[in-house]
This record gives C-alpha cells, structure tokens and sequence, in this order.
C-alpha cells in the first residue's frame, strides 16, 4: 500500500465507460496517493443508462459535467475530459490525475500529462487495453476495489468471479528480477525498493490483483523467496522488510 502523499489530485471520471460499483472504495483508493481536490464525472445526463451513478454523486462529491452527443458513434466524453484535463493542468492547482476509464483514448492524455510532471493514476476494468495502463504511473483494477473476501486466501481457493488472478511462472519470474535488480552483494532486497520497482515496470501490478492485501504475504505464498525482518534504526516498533530468492531458485550459470 503506498504512503499517503500530500499533493492535490484532479479525479476524472468516463460515466460513460466506468461501472458505477465501489465508487465508495474507489475515493478511498484515492487518497492514498494525495488529496482529490477537483471531482468531475463525465457523460450524457439524459441517457437513463448514467441513473445509477447519481445518487452516488452527491456521496462522494463528485461534480457531474453534462456533455450532450452530437454525433452518432462519437464519444463526446472523451474530448470534455480531455479540454478539462488540460485546462486544470495548466491552472497549477494539482499536482496529479486520476483518469478514471477503460478507454485506451485516454492513453496519449496519460502521457501528455507525465511528461508535464503530474502524477498519473490511472482507474478501470480489467478490460482495459494495454497502451492505457502502460501510460500511467499506476493502473488500479475496479474489480479488486471493496474485495476484501479475497484477503489471504490462496488463489486457488478464490471464486475467479471475484477478478483474481493466479499467480502465473511470469509474474513470479518479474519479482525475482525486481529483487535481483536492487538486492546487494548477498542477495538481499529492501522489500520497498522492490515494490517501488515492480510498479515502475508493471503499472498495473498490485498484490490484491492476486488475492494478497499487501505484497509480503503474496511473496511469502509463493514458497520461493526468503523473508526476513530487520531492526529500523529511525523507528524501532517498524520492522524493515528484506526479500531474497532461494538458491535453489535461482537459474544456473552456463559454464
């Protein structure tokens, strides 16, 4: 889970491509990376199809902005927020986004947006296409929000309905690069440097994607990494973390 940071956040969200459920959990999620001080929902009001998102509006403080279709086939949504993003970039008043959507239209705003220096939180299904992800500094799956059935269950115990994913020989091939990439000389890792890594090279990966509420019991789960606690010399009732892949896990040298 990342600390909470205070910095200000622009949250805008595609009504029109996001599913209402967990809108609760989902501003919740959002404060741990900073303060969500500009809440705008997009789409067309009329559409009986965005009902079930008003009364969820007045909840959570989210600002509705009506944005009429002009055109068959053309998602007027998506320029609203992009006009508005840009705006509110340039007003100085936030220091990060949070682009609520499965639309990969969303990608070249993401990367506009990084390269301005903002933060970038991206939200959606796990429908969303790739490019999108890839452009943010973070991608949260929906269907992870408000699963806390899931905690601490083994994946193979977890009802797939749930959005749980099984921890594949390639998701744990990354983490042992990740901590191989930052260990020292022994081959110890800094738990926190690694999940730092992790989400520069895999926006979307996150523990709870895989039934875990936190990346250590996801590691410890998989059997083939070292755990161990260090004293912390600034605070001494906050362990440090250390990970290392087992010898035995480890990929021979070619002679």
């Amino acid at each position: 889970m990342p600390e909470s940071q205070n910095i200000n956040l622009a949250v805008l969200i595609d009504g029109d491509n996001i599913p209402s459920a967990n809108t609760k959990e989902m501003m919740e999620e959002i404060t741990k990376y900073g303060n969500p001080t500009i809440k705008r929902i997009y789409g067309d009001w009329t559409k009986p199809h965005l009902t079930r998102w008003k009364s969820l509006l007045l909840e959570n403080a989210i600002t509705p902005v009506q944005q009429y279709s002009y055109t068959t086939g053309k998602n007027a949504t998506d320029s609203a927020m992009i006009i508005d993003a840009m705006d509110i970039l340039y007003s100085g008043k936030v220091e990060g986004f949070c682009l609520v959507s499965s639309d990969s239209d969303f990608t070249r705003l993401a990367t506009r947006l990084r390269e301005a220096g903002m933060l970038v939180i991206g939200i959606g299904e796990k429908k969303t296409p790739d490019p999108f992800i890839v452009a943010c500094d973070r991608f949260i799956y929906v269907e992870i929000l408000g699963n806390d059935g899931a905690k601490n269950e083994p994946t193979s115990n977890v009802d797939t309905k749930r959005g749980i994913d099984k921890i594949t020989p390639k998701v744990i091939k990354l983490i042992q690069a990740t901590i191989d990439d930052v260990s020292d000389e022994d081959g110890w890792a800094f738990l926190g440097d690694v999940g730092n890594l992790l989400q520069k090279k895999q926006p979307n990966f996150d523990s709870r994607n895989y039934g875990f509420p936190k990346l250590t019991p996801l590691i410890k789960s998989i059997g083939q990494f070292e755990v161990e606690l260090r004293d912390n010399s600034k605070n001494k009732n906050n362990k440090l973390i250390y990970v290392k892949v087992k010898e035995q896990q480890k990929p021979s040298r070619k002679r």
